[in-house]
């Protein structure tokens, strides 16, 4: 029916008990992974955990709707999360208010892509990220989230800088720093997941390690927040930083407010005079200005935050007519005694200090539906955020499909891959309306949700619906969950991915993929958090190295084997014709490698002076171009001038169509090509006789001879 072509889960209807009873405890079942994970993936991808909640309710209904696989779960990913914290990280503070609306764009414009390439049944572009490329990435993508999450696991601060390497190195420099009961929280789920992963694979080990430890975690207090002023910082050189970043937070604020009235009477403007007038263009220089302006001073209070939250205070309470202080750790004056916490920045602004002297937890979830509405977007921001929308939109797309055929080979179910397309693009599309960031197919879901027996995408649609009712009912139980457990969760799921076998694979199949796959996981590695450059340079040397193959594909010069067959004369000795040359070219003929392919005919004519007849075996040219037409056409001509006649056999249809469409088959004439070896060199030997030539010693070249 053409409606199932536009609305594929008709294919769900009539709707069987059984099915219904299957896809609804497998979508309890990946619910029970979902909420956690997605909460985790949100903090990944530099979003307030709750946002993941957002991430996992409508698009993981919409893509198993519109796409084409019946277990396919999507939400969250690991790799999605982490290519927008890397996009996004240069543009705005993580878990700012432009940060989340900047990645509610991205989620747009990668449904855009992804629906674009699905409309128009470009689902092969895909194919331009080779498996090496994909496999070298996604061991270095999996080593950089572990590696992330290591200052949530060890309670230390971690600065963004360009330089992901110099960032975890500053992480580790910190751990005799290490918050003990942090660390404890995260060893403790590590455990509970482990184990039963081992010893009861069939228990949610996601969920049981969340809930004991969000338990723990509300009964012994683990989280301890507080507050104090910048003027009860003891160090001068830490009070004056605080003093400045809280300066520049108000002057942040103030060019926020004048870039607002200002566009305001730009707009104003605009609706009463010519765009060109000589206001509206003061204007539009003074807002830029201002947005110059802005942009430097949050760049700045950037820096100054990241150094903030790496000083370790130590609290002496206020007593009597004393007010409290705040001593660098380990710098209390003797006689005066701290309140026990180690303390830190966590906010600084308008002279007062936001503190966290315990473990860190998820905190305060809103309660109900996310905010529906059209993501803010202008052109520049568009453009800005358009690279990292393709390569997120590939890679994204690449491991749906990747994860929906692996599925489909056991459940012998058919997949379309422009299908796939749409529904992923949709998903994304709905998703960015509803506050969601970029999402993708997640193989850990996809496979519990294939174990627990789902048969059908409603599977999906149910896990949706229960990540709902958590958002009405049960965002209030979340509140306690330690940042500690969220980071054990995320490594546990990337340490699948590690395979470093997979890389050892590629080189053994192919250097050059090899090659490919090497410098893929060394580059991300090296321009890490910036990971979009990383996988262009693999899939540019992918491509380049191709190229590189296919601009010297293998020619043989044929003799006549014992069992009649011709074959390589270097490869098993076999002698050769005096009269007629017999190449075998194995390669398209294309604008990279005809001049290989003329150098090549040259070189062996000018080797057998003799010879009258130059016959080239064309069973595995697949293609030729206009290029390559060009070529043989001169090559026909300079050797008829020459007294040799170019022979062709066992051109391909698409090669003889070339042919014809260009004159070059009249060139070489009906007479001159044939369907086989064998005819072409019966021929030759009858034109040879008749001219009267002595061909005896020829017959190297004879079949049955």
């Amino acid at each position: 029916m053409p409606i199932k072509r536009f609305l594929p889960f008709l294919n769900w209807f009539p709707l069987h008990a059984s099915n219904v009873k299957a896809d609804f405890l497998a979508g309890i079942t990946v619910a029970l992974v979902l909420i956690p994970q997605s909460m985790a993936y949100a903090q990944l991808a530099g979003l307030p955990a709750y946002y993941g909640l957002y991430a996992a309710f409508l698009p993981g209904i919409i893509a198993a709707m519109w796409g084409s696989s019946a277990q396919l779960a999507t939400g969250p990913v690991a790799v999605a999360s982490l290519l927008t914290a890397s996009a996004l990280a240069p543009l705005a503070a993580a878990g700012s208010e432009q940060f989340v609306t900047l990645a509610i764009l991205l989620a747009l414009l990668v449904g855009l892509i992804q629906l674009t390439l699905g409309i128009f049944k470009l689902g092969v572009v895909v194919n331009f990220l080779s498996h090496p490329v994909i496999v070298g990435f996604t061991n270095a993508a999996a080593i950089i989230i572990g590696l992330s999450q290591l200052n949530k696991l060890f309670g230390v601060s971690m600065g963004r800088s360009e330089h992901f390497i110099q960032d975890i190195w500053g992480v580790l420099q910190q751990v005799g720093d290490t918050q003990i009961p942090t660390l404890i929280m995260g060893v403790s789920a590590f455990a509970i997941m482990w184990g039963l992963k081992k010893y009861a694979p069939k228990m949610p080990g996601v969920l049981i390690a969340v809930t004991i430890t969000t338990v723990a975690s509300f009964a012994i207090g683990f989280e301890h927040n507080g507050k104090g002023r910048i003027d009860e910082i003891a160090d001068a050189e830490v009070k004056n930083l605080a003093n400045e970043f809280s300066q520049t937070e108000t002057r942040i604020d103030e060019i926020g407010k004048r870039v607002s009235a200002k566009s305001a009477e730009l707009k104003q403007q605009q609706k009463g005079h010519a765009e060109g007038t000589q206001r509206t263009v003061a204007l539009n220089y003074e807002i830029e200005l201002l947005r110059l302006e802005l942009h430097d001073a949050e760049n700045e209070n950037r820096k100054s935050n990241r150094t903030l939250r790496k000083f370790i205070f130590e609290q002496v309470p206020a007593s009597g007519d004393q007010p409290a202080k705040l001593y660098l750790a380990g710098k209390v004056p003797q006689g005066e005694k701290s309140d026990g916490y180690r303390w830190r920045i966590k906010k600084a602004g308008k002279g007062e200090l936001k503190l966290v002297g315990g473990g860190e937890v998820v905190g305060g979830i809103p309660s109900g539906l996310p905010g529906i509405g059209m993501p803010k977007m202008s052109w520049d921001t568009v453009m800005t955020l358009l690279s990292s929308a393709l390569v997120i939109s590939l890679v994204g797309f690449m491991e749906a499909i990747s994860i929906a055929k692996a599925m489909a080979a056991k459940t012998k179910q058919r997949i379309d891959p422009n299908q796939e397309l749409l529904g992923q693009g949709i998903s994304n599309i709905v998703g960015s309306f509803s506050q969601s960031f970029p999402v993708s197919g997640s193989f850990s879901r996809s496979a519990v949700n294939l174990n627990a027996g789902a048969k059908t995408g409603l599977s999906s649609v149910f896990a949706g619906l229960i990540v709902l009712v958590t958002l009405l009912f049960l965002t209030p139980l979340l509140y306690h969950l330690p940042q500690a457990v969220l980071a054990a969760v995320i490594m546990m799921a990337v340490i699948g991915l590690v395979n470093f076998k997979a890389i050892k694979h590629a080189w053994h199949a192919h250097k050059h993929d090899g090659a490919a796959s090497v410098v893929t996981f060394v580059a991300t590695l090296a321009f890490a958090p910036h990971l979009d450059n990383g996988i262009m340079i693999g899939a540019g040397l992918a491509i380049i190295l191709y190229l590189y193959r296919t601009m010297s594909p293998r020619v043989a010069i044929l003799g006549r084997y014992h069992d009649g067959t011709l074959r390589d004369v270097k490869v098993h000795n076999l002698p050769t014709s005096e009269h007629i040359i017999a190449i075998r070219y194995d390669g398209s003929l294309y604008f990279a490698n005809v001049p290989y392919f003329e150098d090549t005919i040259l070189e062996a004519v000018a080797n057998s002076p003799k010879a009258k007849f130059l016959l080239v075996v064309g069973d595995g040219i697949n293609q030729l171009d206009a290029s390559g037409e060009e070529v043989i056409h001169h090559i026909v001509q300079r050797l008829r001038d020459g007294g040799v006649t170019m022979v062709f056999s066992g051109l391909k249809k698409q090669v003889i169509d070339v042919m014809r469409h260009t004159g070059l088959f009249d060139l070489i004439t009906q007479d001159n090509i044939f369907p086989n070896e064998d005819m072409a060199l019966d021929e030759i030997f009858k034109r040879l006789d008749g001219e009267g030539r002595d061909v005896s010693g020829d017959f190297c070249l004879l079949k049955n001879t």
